[in-house]
């Protein structure tokens, strides 16, 4: 069992801070992801944005204000639980560096950096990270997203990926092609919108609307030869390898994800049928889960590239949220449903989970795998 010390409590009572401003716009993003002029200048928006960007490129920070003070992948996870029982699709909708600035971090030279990172001034620009494709999903060895040559030193991009967080209305991101047939070809290029031949569309979702996926188009999308990430790094390390350690990170924020929303559906329904049957069993499970994924945290800091716990937490934890939710329906009822729109929402989002980075059918079996290979042990 982890116990936190007193930093991880600071991490988490700076993330407690935020749950009601989170929750008090949760219904009307869920309602309207495209209204988002509001909540622009959330308080809590500025400090997720600012937290999530190195201190050498950000705005100035107002007067007063406190950032999350996360330096590892435990501390980010401690705080992400607490934003998740805030609302996650909120979470989500917030304008920030997200998955790809953890890339970009990873695998970008400064000038990279300097670029993604100060596109995101003034809080109102959103990033995509474009891997996942049509009949692919994010198998990356079956990618057919291609980056061809055009002749003066840069590259064409040809193809199309789905399911893509904020990818309609993104400003900047990555887009993963190859240049080649090897799994070694395979590269990000940061693509600034609009541009020539890219097209995008918002797909209708029943949860999580404030993650906005979409679906993109690539129709010879030029793309100058400095904007592929990763070229002053040995060709082992350019493209798949910061995938790997940037998804095993996603994986674990997932499963915070499913943790904390599960620990405000429990917490919700305790407050407003306080003699529900089973509460007791639901918080202990929520908690179970919570210190699992605090445990595939700390291990994640101990070896990034270890995926195993990385892929057990997710498939624990999102089964334990669905049946949370089912636990809360059954406990409240379907018009309990009606008089509790928060609740409800809570219901659909927690469906999401299992379909982002990988099905549990997959987490399976990079379980298994790990434990042949010995990843499970130490």
């Amino acid at each position: 069992m982890i116990e936190l010390d007193e930093k991880l409590r600071a991490v988490r009572d700076d993330c407690r801070d935020a749950v009601e401003d989170m929750r008090s716009r949760a219904l009307s993003i869920d309602a309207d992801p495209d209204d988002m002029e509001s909540h622009f200048n959330s308080p809590v928006y500025t400090m997720i944005r600012l937290s999530n960007t190195p201190p050498e490129y950000r705005e100035s920070v107002p007067g007063g204000f406190r950032l999350m003070r996360a330096k590892s992948v435990l501390e980010d996870i401690v705080g992400m639980v607490e934003l998740a029982r805030g609302d996650m699709s909120t979470m989500f909708a917030c304008p920030c560096p997200a998955l790809a600035g953890v890339y970009v971090s990873l695998l970008g030279n400064p000038a990279q950096q300097e670029k993604f990172y100060t596109r995101l001034h003034g809080g109102r620009t959103w990033t995509f990270f474009a891997m996942s494709e049509p009949g692919a999903g994010s198998d990356a060895t079956n990618m057919t997203t291609r980056l061809e040559k055009d002749g003066n030193g840069g590259y064409l991009m040809y193809g199309a990926k789905r399911y893509i967080g904020h990818g309609a209305r993104g400003g900047i991101g990555l887009v993963f092609g190859r240049t080649g047939r090897s799994a070694l070809s395979i590269r990000a290029a940061m693509v600034e919108v609009p541009a020539s031949g890219f097209t995008a569309q918002r797909l209708n979702t029943v949860g999580l609307r404030g993650a906005y996926l979409s679906e993109l188009q690539f129709d010879g999308v030029p793309v100058a030869a400095d904007m592929l990430l990763g070229e002053h790094l040995p060709v082992t390390r350019r493209g798949i390898w910061g995938a790997v350690k940037t998804l095993n990170n996603m994986r674990i924020q997932i499963s915070a994800s499913a943790v904390g929303t599960a620990m405000a559906i429990t917490e919700y329904v305790a407050e407003h049928r306080k003699n529900a049957p089973g509460v007791d069993l639901a918080l202990a499970r929520a908690e179970a889960g919570k210190q699992l994924i605090f445990q595939a945290a700390a291990r994640l800091d101990a070896d990034p590239e270890r995926g195993y716990f990385a892929s057990a937490s997710k498939l624990s934890a999102v089964r334990m949220a669905q049946q949370t939710a089912q636990w809360a329906i059954a406990s409240i009822g379907p018009a309990g449903l009606i008089e509790h729109p928060l609740l409800e929402k809570w219901t659909r989002d927690v469906r999401a989970f299992e379909f982002m980075d990988g099905t549990s059918n997959i987490q399976r079996l990079h379980v298994a795998r790990g434990y042949q290979s010995g990843d499970a042990d130490g």
